[in-house]
This record gives C-alpha cells, sequence and structure tokens, in this order.
C-alpha cells in the first residue's frame, strides 16, 4: 500500500491544523492506520492508531483531548484533526498501515507515508 501525507504547515501555537493521508495499492479498510511524528533531534514517537472500521482508536497521552484520528474508508482517507497545538508538537508527521491494529506505541508498521511538517510557533 502506497501512503500520501498533507495539510502540514506553520500554525501558532493555540491553533489547529487537519493532516490527511490517502492510501492506494490495496483494500484500504483491512489496513489499521498510525500517526507518527519525529521532532528535530529526536526519535519517532507515537502519536495515534484506528483500528480498520475505525470504531478502535488509541493515543499517546501527550496528544490525548487535543489530537483526533479518524478515517473515512470510502475516500481511502486517514485524518488526524489536531487542535490546541503547542510548539512541542512540532514535527516531521507520518502516516502509517499495517493489517494488524496494534495500541502498542512500539508497534511497527509495515507500510509507511513520506512526512509533512507541521510548525508550531510560540
Amino acid at each position: 500500500v502506497q501512503l500520501q501525507a498533507s495539510g502540514g504547515g506553520l500554525v501558532q501555537a493555540g491553533g489547529y491544523l487537519r493532516l490527511s493521508c490517502v492510501a492506494s495499492g490495496r483494500t484500504f479498510s483491512r489496513y489499521a492506520m498510525g500517526w507518527f511524528r519525529q521532532a528535530p533531534g529526536k526519535e519517532r514517537e507515537f502519536v495515534a492508531a484506528i483500528s480498520w472500521s475505525g470504531v478502535r482508536t488509541f493515543y499517546a497521552d501527550a496528544v490525548k483531548e487535543r489530537f483526533t484520528i479518524s478515517r473515512d474508508n470510502a475516500k481511502n482517507t486517514v485524518y488526524l484533526q489536531m487542535n490546541s497545538l503547542k510548539p512541542e508538537d512540532t514535527a516531521v508527521y507520518y502516516c502509517a498501515a499495517d493489517p494488524a491494529f496494534s495500541s502498542s506505541p512500539t508497534y511497527e508498521y509495515d507500510y509507511w507515508g513520506q512526512g509533512t511538517l507541521v510548525t508550531v510557533s510560540s
């Protein structure tokens, strides 16, 4: 499956952005999806995950109550709505896909898209 993320940009602290990730090549609804991020000089970290149907979601503690992951299987797209953004949310955000859904932040996804840069100014 090929993944294409978009929606990043520059936003002031307290603002919002919505990231999108479009999948192609395989049956999207058979894949769990995740969002990860990597800040400059730091390791990549888990942000959120969503199951095939969208019923189950899981979030990193750092983004709970601020970020929402969702998906539209008819559009082969997964979203990450990011509200109340903080400067520490600045990172390159990546979407990922895997046949299995896991709530483990360290689960290794099979497929990765290119990143989209989110910059939050203070």
